[in-house]
């Protein structure tokens, strides 16, 4: 496993300026953050301007979704930044509370940003008085181009890398992608890129296929069903991912190298699996409520 390809001379940052006697810098991961909001932007209005994909006319109108798109953005950091201490690391934030803050050296979860951007539309809906599922469609519709960017920025940060692999397209990732890839030491393992895989499958499949249900198949029309593809959809990609993702260093131990947090009976699941369970059994239950009652 010693073979594989190596990773190309990509930098973490897409350029960097020294102004007032500091360094700012644009990195990939916060552009595909800042690109992935503008393409939702432009997604949801477009959709919202189509009254006739809808059941009953768009749950909203332009810029209320604008005014919307604040209380989403917090979600996302907020949500994304606690899920990550809460599901993935604790016990190191409790010995480092200073930790908490400090976002831009990584530690940011799929799951705590999807709660937090349910909990901000479920707050929003009600303020303003919008449909809840009608939202909650529009917003599965328009996250999987943020998902793929997200998981590019992954790869090109070479980080959240897979288990070993023998197969022809495993990738040898630099120990510290953060050093000018002329001086990159290598890992010895080659891995699967399993940031490209969530890349494909919980962004480029999963978004052509909400596309093709909500303007092919009048998905919009029954309340719910594009939230439960989403959900069982996603739930059901990162679950299958998990199996060639190399899982975070704590979950990791002589006694446990495939990093499972929940072990019962000799069968195991990875932390990101156990949260995905939810996600597909709500998911299916939505697909299921929206045939019958949509």
């Amino acid at each position: 496993m010693d073979n594989g390809i190596a990773f190309p001379c990509l930098s973490p940052e897409l350029f960097s300026i020294t102004a007032f006697g500091m360094e700012f810098a644009l990195r990939w991961y916060a552009l595909a953050y800042i690109v992935g909001i503008l393409i939702a932007w432009r997604m949801a209005t477009r959709a919202l301007a189509q009254p006739q994909l809808w059941a009953r006319g768009a749950p909203m109108t332009a810029p209320v979704f604008e005014d919307l798109l604040s209380w989403l953005i917090l979600g996302i950091i907020l949500g994304g930044r606690l899920g990550y201490i809460l599901f993935y690391n604790l016990p190191f934030f409790i010995e480092h509370p200073m930790q908490i803050f400090m976002v831009w050296q990584g530690g940011m979860s799929f799951h705590g940003g999807f709660l937090g951007v349910a909990l901000a539309g479920l707050l929003y809906a009600r303020r303003q008085g919008i449909a809840l599922l009608p939202l909650a469609d529009l917003l599965a519709l328009i996250s999987p181009p943020g998902l793929l960017l997200g998981r590019l920025a992954n790869f090109i940060n070479a980080e959240l890398w897979g288990r070993a692999s023998d197969a022809p397209w495993a990738v040898r990732f630099p120990l510290n992608p953060a050093d000018p890839c002329e001086t990159w030491v290598y890992d010895s393992v080659a891995r699967h890129p399993s940031q490209l895989y969530e890349a494909l499958l919980e962004g480029a499949l999963l978004g052509l296929a909400l596309l093709y249900l909500a303007h092919r198949r009048g998905a919009l029309k029954y309340p719910g069903m594009l939230t439960g593809v989403f959900l069982s959809g996603y739930g059901a990609a990162r679950f299958v991912v998990e199996f060639f993702r190399q899982p975070d260093a704590q979950f990791v131990a002589p006694g446990n190298p495939l990093g499972l947090a929940w072990e019962i009976s000799g069968y195991g699941l990875t932390q990101g699996q156990a949260l995905c369970l939810p996600m597909i059994a709500a998911g299916l239950w939505l697909i299921r409520r929206a045939r019958r009652y949509g």
